[in-house]
This record gives structure tokens, sequence and C-alpha cells, in this order.
């Protein structure tokens, strides 16, 4: 049996704006980070007779050595001055890869706060989002909890009360090359900087996401989910895809655009959330 179970949430980027590019290629972000209460879910087994960190069902393609829960679980042992008992991980997958919903950044997010926590490591939130940005940019707000305004390449983060609604999202039949979106010609990089308060000021439809575009004429895929989804309300993109998303007051409401989806596209109802479903298990424990 394991001994310990814990989500690892999805997030979506209910904006992005690109507002620079820095000389070291990496742009400069402003964006609405809101969790989903919907996600993977990791198991946590530890063998003090076997040393090493060892995922049960490994992902087909991908070695281990650049697996992000293999990598978080071995950047903290790192940091242990004693020996530590080896740990098996079991990662139960449901959110798409590279969907733009920050599934692996989420997956080390949840290896960090649950080995620190079997270990006894005993790190604060900093050092472990310090260590998570070593990792990935989205991996600090997953360690961190709370919904968040993010700023730089998204690991400046600001708590905030986005309104809690329901949510469908969608994933294309495509992958998306995010390197290939962020080097492209036509990418919007110098939206004005936005203050805080105004992303919570009228209507939700003036968020926008500045890859979308790009994306779009990219992706037909993506322009198609887009049109059809965006026939109910403001749909957007989250990350640089290939998931959409649009926002619904109700479940019910939710449910009724889901049904009526075109074969074929995948996808799921979920309900935004400001804390992180990680942090509220994490909480149960203590």
């Amino acid at each position: 049996m394991a001994d310990l179970t814990l989500p690892s949430p999805a997030k979506l980027n209910l904006f992005l704006h690109i507002v620079g590019r820095r000389p070291d290629g990496y742009h400069e972000l402003q964006t609405l980070f809101q969790f989903l209460d919907y996600g993977d879910e990791l198991s946590f087994t530890l063998t003090p007779d076997e040393p090493g960190v060892r995922l049960a069902d490994p992902i087909p393609g991908v070695p281990d050595s650049d697996n992000l829960v293999v990598r978080a679980a071995l950047a903290l042992a790192e940091l242990s001055k004693a020996p530590l008992p080896g740990v098996t991980i079991h990662l139960h997958k449901r959110l798409p890869m590279g969907g733009g919903l920050g599934g692996g950044s989420s997956n080390a997010a949840t290896t960090l706060l649950a080995m620190n926590h079997l270990w006894q490591l005993h790190l604060d939130e900093d050092a472990l989002a310090d260590l998570g940005l070593g990792l990935g940019a989205d991996v600090p707000v997953f360690v961190r909890g709370p919904a968040a305004f993010g700023e730089g390449v998204g690991e400046k983060l600001t708590p905030v009360n986005p309104p809690e609604d329901w949510f469908v999202v969608l994933k294309p039949e495509c992958e998306i090359n995010t390197g290939k979106i962020f080097s492209e010609q036509g990418l919007t990089r110098d939206t004005p900087k936005i203050k805080i308060r105004p992303a919570f000021e009228g209507d939700a439809s003036r968020y926008r996401n500045d890859c979308e575009d790009v994306v779009r004429k990219l992706y037909p895929e993506v322009n198609q989910s887009l049109e059809w989804l965006s026939q109910f309300g403001p749909a957007r993109l989250t990350g640089t895809g290939a998931c959409i998303f649009g926002r619904f007051p109700t479940e019910s409401a939710a449910r009724i655009i889901w049904e009526s989806k075109p074969s074929g596209i995948t996808g799921f109802v979920a309900k935004g959330v400001n804390i992180s479903p990680l942090h509220q298990k994490l909480t149960e424990l203590k």
C-alpha cells in the first residue's frame, strides 16, 4: 500500500500576456493562474531496503532521467546530508501531455511536497519553490498553492481570487511545439503591462492569450475547436495549447455544452478553484 497518495491538479492560464523579451531570449509574461479540481494522481511508497527513485509505470518514450517526477525527487534527495529510503512512485495520468494544463509541472510540485513530507526534510515553501523553478517555470505556482497573478517567466507570484467558475476543457488532436510558438515572427511581444486589479474588473471576455493567433494559424485543429467553443461564450487557449477552455457559471451549463461537443474531441469538465487540491489534501495530513 502507498504511504501517501496526492492529487496533481491542472491549471489554466485565464489570460496570458507577453509584455517583453529578455536578453536571454526568455519572454516576460503576465498571466493569471487558476487551478482545476481535476488532474493526475501520484502515489508514493517508501522502500527502505531498495534505495533510489523509481517510477512504477514509466511513460513510453520518456526516459526516467527526463521525467519531471524523477528529477524532482532526485533534486530533493541531493539536499539531504543523511542517506534516504528509496521510493517507488506510481503516476496515474489523466491530463494530456503538452496540453498547456501544466501536467508535468504539477507532477513535479506534488513530488517535491510529498517527498519533503515522507523524507522529513522540513524544507519551507520558498526553498521548494526555488527548487521547482529549476525544473520548470510553472512549478512554483503548484508548489505554493493559491491561484496567482504571475509575472517574469511566470515565477513572480501574487495570490489572487478570481471567480471559481466551471470550465469545459477540450484537447484538439495535435501536439504543439512551445519553442516554435515563442520564436514565431508574428507573435505579439509588447502587450502593455497591467496592474493586478484590472485583471478582475469587468468582463472576462477582455482576457486574451497572446499566443492564440499564432497557434490558430499554425494548428487548424485548435482554430476549429476554438470556433466551435466560442459559439457559447468566451473561449481561449491555455498556455501555448493545445488545450482550450470555455467558462460557464454553473456545472449544468458546462455539461450541456460538453455533451454537444463534436465527435473525436477529448477533454473534461472541471471547476476552477483558488486553493490547489494538492494543498487542500496536505492540510488534512497536518
